[in-house]
């Protein structure tokens, strides 16, 4: 499945609350399908698919939401479902037991719902709620891909900056990569970003850290203009109509401080994106074998100390950029356990026990003295290539073997 993205422009004030009361609506059914699999043993996907058509016959406005995306709600409530009985079979340590939505960003329709223009510069959705016609922008590229490949599913996202239509096209990506007979192992840091066998560093933009003398001041222009007691949410919130004693909403500066905010961490999640996807898109390229260690951020951010700077690197989202480059172009992308491999030498396996401060890496069995960073790499290639049943030469004749 390849997901494209087009922004939805020229509508009016009440097409885009049209489009925020389907996505409520949408939120609604799959909460509603969460709390009938808790006070019901034995709730099956199918007896979902027919709460949510009892659902629109008995609420008007959630039977104005289109039939294929009351299902793709209750979809989406079994996915959690379904994946809280995977981790408990496994023995997972936590369950993720399925939760209520409070603030739901997305609405999904199927084959039915909308309907895209001949020159596919234009959507118009069909459902009751009229939302009406939308204008599509988008790149070339991804007008050409609604063109010539079927539509799967369409999905309205809800973002700081606007609406955007989200295609899922039926296809699976597949490009032919240029193969270079090298490989490389990364240790993911926070001085360099990642530093690989070779003592090549990439430094990390720390585009949150910029950024961060604008976020506060629009967050102090925010909590200024908050007045207790009122609600936070828009006068259209679902929230809203379902409190027992109607409060007044904030006032429209409010919101409009808050919209600005939320535009500003848009940017620099957008800029994170972007830097994640260009750096993985060049070490796979440049490389047949790729091996990485999966560290378990979970618990590292468990450090006060440095949890904002691990966040803000956004380690894993590169390690998945790595993992999805290396699908497309049928190369060795490879994760290893991290244990160890700060402490052990790379040229005679001895264990120096470090301290995170201690840059440097001096064995005292082999007299080695390189960047305690390179002698991770080192260790994670040999992991890596351990796995895969290949040999590494660290010398200049070259490698006995490539993917």
């Amino acid at each position: 499945m390849l997901v494209r993205e087009a922004k939805l422009l020229n509508g009016t004030s009440n097409q885009y609350k049209s489009l925020d009361e389907a996505i409520r609506t949408a939120q609604f059914i799959r909460n509603k399908a969460v709390r009938y699999w808790i006070d019901n043993q034995g709730v099956d996907k199918s007896r979902l698919y027919k709460l949510s058509k009892e659902l629109a016959s008995e609420f008007a406005f959630a039977n104005k939401l289109n039939s294929s995306a009351r299902q793709a709600s209750v979809e989406v409530a079994w996915t959690s479902i379904s994946n809280f009985y995977r981790r408990c079979k496994e023995g997972a340590k936590k369950k993720g037991y399925p939760k209520f939505k409070k603030h739901c960003r997305s609405v999904e329709y199927k084959q039915s719902g909308w309907k895209l223009s001949d020159d596919c510069m234009s959507i118009t959705f069909t459902d009751k709620f009229k939302s009406g016609k939308f204008s599509l922008y988008c790149d070339s590229e991804t007008r050409e891909d609604l063109f010539r490949l079927k539509i799967n599913r369409v999905r309205i996202v809800r973002r700081a900056d606007g609406y955007y239509c989200q295609f899922c096209l039926d296809v699976q990506r597949k490009e032919s990569g240029n193969y270079t007979g090298n490989v490389i192992g990364i240790d993911l840091g926070l001085k360099y970003f990642y530093k690989d066998q070779n003592d090549h560093a990439v430094v990390y933009p720390q585009y949150l850290r910029f950024a961060e003398k604008k976020l506060k001041r629009l967050q102090r222009q925010l909590s200024k203009k908050f007045v207790r007691g009122k609600k936070r949410c828009d006068p259209a919130s679902p929230t809203g109509a379902r409190e027992r004693a109607p409060r007044q909403p904030q006032s429209n500066n409010y919101h409009k401080a808050r919209k600005r905010l939320g535009k500003c961490h848009l940017k620099v999640s957008r800029q994170r994106k972007d830097w994640s996807i260009k750096q993985a898109r060049c070490v796979v390229a440049s490389n047949d074998v790729v091996v990485y260690e999966d560290l378990k951020i979970q618990n590292m951010v468990k450090n006060h100390h440095l949890a904002k700077s691990i966040s803000d690197a956004a380690w894993y989202q590169f390690t998945q950029w790595l993992e999805y480059y290396g699908k497309i172009w049928d190369k060795a992308v490879v994760s290893v356990n991290p244990k160890f491999t700060s402490q052990d030498c790379s040229n005679c396996r001895h264990r120096v026990k470090k301290t995170l401060s201690t840059r440097t890496h001096v064995c005292p069995s082999c007299h080695v003295e390189i960047c305690r960073d390179t002698n991770a790499a080192r260790n994670i290639l040999n992991r890596g290539l351990e796995i895969i049943g290949i040999e590494w030469n660290q010398g200049t004749v070259g490698h006995t073997g490539t993917s």
